[in-house]
């Protein structure tokens, strides 16, 4: 695979069309594109970034930008590790004529290096889907968004959705669960919430770590034999995925018993592991296709005209890409709503961005006027609330593609809120923080 430099700058005068000397007098709105095109996690990293760029070009080509202020940005090469996550925030949050508009680490460790620099920077530390879950409350974190749905939240609707296909929640006293998680801060980010319903419920939790980068698997499926679950749980990332299923059909667990985590749910996950694969069970934020009005806005304009930010265009309409278009969503409408309060039609900065961010209220409408009903959940987040919408999807793989199996299932806010409180005040007392009165927020 080529290497990526650490820095690629292209993308930005690319996406403009304006000299280095201009750029401080353009309107533009600058967001870093941290990611890594390289190493076991590739698939993950190259779709999204790939698919957020794609939509900062339709709306470049279609609409001129955020009100006339074109969307630029600039590459950065993170390889999923910390240390580099840093320092492409470093080179990166100075850039464009406002700074950086916000962080997309796209990483949990890397989410959990940034949260003191995004706050002392005021530079607003975006993680969709992942990340420090009790960064949700708003008050004692107010640059960090786990936006959409947090690791907590979802697992709350993994077992609501296991519980019923049981006969019920009652139905899980006695049985067993194995949580085969990542070695890593993703990995253990559920192990609180899951602890907390296995008393609830009274179910057994069992939970075992993979180190990195998951290749290598015979020992934790042995372990996995022994304890004879009724339903494991999949908390992998990249190449962890595709050998977890195929350890299972080696060992003879069933594939309709496994429950992955949304970043074990995409086609990269399971096209590997070949039949291994069908039947397997995995949560979404997303949903899969390629016959949403917005993908095919990016056809229209991007691809169609040989702009497509990735060289595969089947890759379109794939679970990673629309979860990139996604990120392209959530990153402009906060821009748009920002530009509301402090000025239409001009950059925005990591400040405002992140006013813009609290009062963000994607409804029905406002999802049809973007061409992604049923794409994406609803969401409204709030100064307290920086989850906003905490819903999740299931689908299935059927050796050939996905199949969507449920509705938007509900997590159990009245479980996982107060702990969010909890960690969150703890985390504060730790840290020497004054938590925010919301109702003094406008």
């Amino acid at each position: 695979m080529k290497r990526i430099p650490l820095v690629v700058t292209l993308g930005l005068v690319a996406a403009a069309g304006y000299s280095a000397g201009a750029w401080a007098q353009a309107k533009e709105q600058f967001v870093p594109v941290n990611s890594y095109w390289v190493g076991p996690y590739a698939a993950g990293g190259s779709g999204i970034a790939g698919a957020m760029i794609d939509y900062f070009k339709l709306l470049n080509a279609r609409d001129g930008g955020i009100n006339g202020v074109k969307v630029t940005w600039e590459k950065c090469e993170t390889e999923y590790r910390n240390d580099r996550g840093v320092e492409c925030y470093e080179r990166s949050k100075k850039k464009g004529p406002t700074g950086a508009t916000l962080i997309h680490p796209l990483s949990t460790g890397i989410t959990y290096s940034l949260i003191d620099k995004g706050t002392a920077d005021k530079i607003p530390i975006v993680s969709i889907g992942y990340g420090r879950t009790d960064a949700a409350d708003g008050r004692v974190f107010p640059y960090v968004f786990p936006m959409i749905t947090t690791y907590w939240s979802q697992n709350t609707a993994k077992i609501k959705f296991i519980g019923a296909r049981e006969g019920g929640m009652d139905k899980l006293k006695g049985k067993k669960i194995v949580n085969l998680y990542h070695d890593s801060a993703y990995g253990k980010e559920t192990i609180p919430v899951l602890d907390a319903q296995a008393k609830i419920y009274g179910f057994q939790v069992t939970h075992i770590a993979v180190p990195h980068p998951g290749n290598e698997q015979q020992a934790q499926w042995l372990q996995v034999r022994q304890i004879k679950p009724d339903w494991v749980i999949l908390r992998g990332w990249g190449v962890m995925n595709p050998t977890a299923l195929k350890a299972a059909a080696k060992v003879g667990f069933p594939r309709t018993k496994i429950m992955g985590v949304w970043w074990s749910g995409a086609e990269e996950d399971v096209i590997p592991a070949g039949d291994a694969a069908k039947g397997y069970i995995a949560a979404g934020f997303n949903a899969p296709g390629s016959n949403f009005p917005v993908l095919k806005e990016i056809q229209k304009y991007v691809y169609a005209k040989g702009q497509g930010e990735l060289e595969d265009k089947s890759r379109i309409g794939t679970i990673y890409y629309n979860r990139g278009v996604l990120w392209g969503i959530l990153t402009t409408e906060a821009v748009r709503t920002a530009q509301g309060r402090f000025g239409k039609g001009q950059p925005m900065t990591g400040e405002q961005v992140r006013w813009g961010l609290e009062n963000l209220n994607i409804d029905e409408k406002r999802l049809k006027e973007l061409g992604a009903v049923g794409f994406m959940q609803p969401l409204k987040l709030s100064c307290a609330d920086h989850e906003g919408g905490g819903q999740v999807k299931f689908q299935q793989w059927d050796g050939r593609q996905w199949k969507v199996i449920s509705d938007w299932v509900p997590s159990d806010q009245k479980l996982v809120r107060p702990m969010i409180e909890a960690s969150a005040a703890q985390y504060a007392k730790e840290k020497g923080i004054t938590p925010r009165d919301c109702s003094k927020e406008k």
